[in-house]
């Protein structure tokens, strides 16, 4: 730990982080000269910081993509049907479209595991972007901060405006996800 290292493996480095810290730590990370191997959930952090997205597909497949979360997601094509293989499992295999697995039915038009997970923590995600929000709207009432300090009120004015579609995204996402729990009968938190 004490020598000097161009490898970085960082774990969710965003929980918990105030605005200002997490510029900070962007500002940092843009500056490091190595390797930084980041894994978030904080897709609009990845998008400022990341130049290379490995992405966990599935099925043990990871790919490759050049750039953030965005690009990445921009890039991804819908899921082609699994190719019969002799040791697919059916309910890894379904597809995202919610229609019924070709296999057992287990699953139906319910969610996946991740997808389940996905549901349960998106409200403390959009309680933090909405807590991220108004702290940025406070910082950005003072009338004053553009004529003092115009850089720090470009910031604030770009992450406001990330947080603002990040929190949009996030409802869109939990409402899809919240109404295809539903309808397969599962309960929704």
């Amino acid at each position: 730990m004490a020598r000097e290292s161009n490898l970085l493996v960082l774990d969710e480095p965003t929980n918990d982080l105030d605005i200002e810290t997490l510029d900070l730590l962007q500002e940092l990370l843009d500056d490091y000269d190595g390797t930084v191997l980041l894994v978030s959930h904080d897709r609009d952090f990845l998008d400022r910081v990341a130049t290379t997205t490995v992405a966990m597909e599935g099925n043990g497949r990871a790919t490759v993509h050049a750039g953030g979360w965005s690009d990445y997601a921009a890039r991804k094509t819908p899921e082609p049907a699994p190719e019969p293989t002799s040791k697919t499992h059916p309910k890894a295999a379904a597809p995202r479209t919610g229609t019924p697995a070709t296999g057992s039915g287990r699953h139906g038009g319910g969610l996946s595991f991740t997808e389940k997970h996905r549901l349960e923590t998106l409200p403390a995600t959009i309680e933090r972007l909405e807590a991220e929000i108004a702290r940025l709207e406070d910082l950005l009432s003072d009338s004053g901060l553009f004529t003092r300090e115009p850089e720090k009120f470009r910031k604030a004015t770009e992450a406001l405006a990330a947080r603002q579609g990040a929190l949009s995204a996030a409802e869109e996402d939990w409402l899809s996800l919240a109404a295809r729990s539903e309808a397969a009968g599962d309960s929704v938190t």
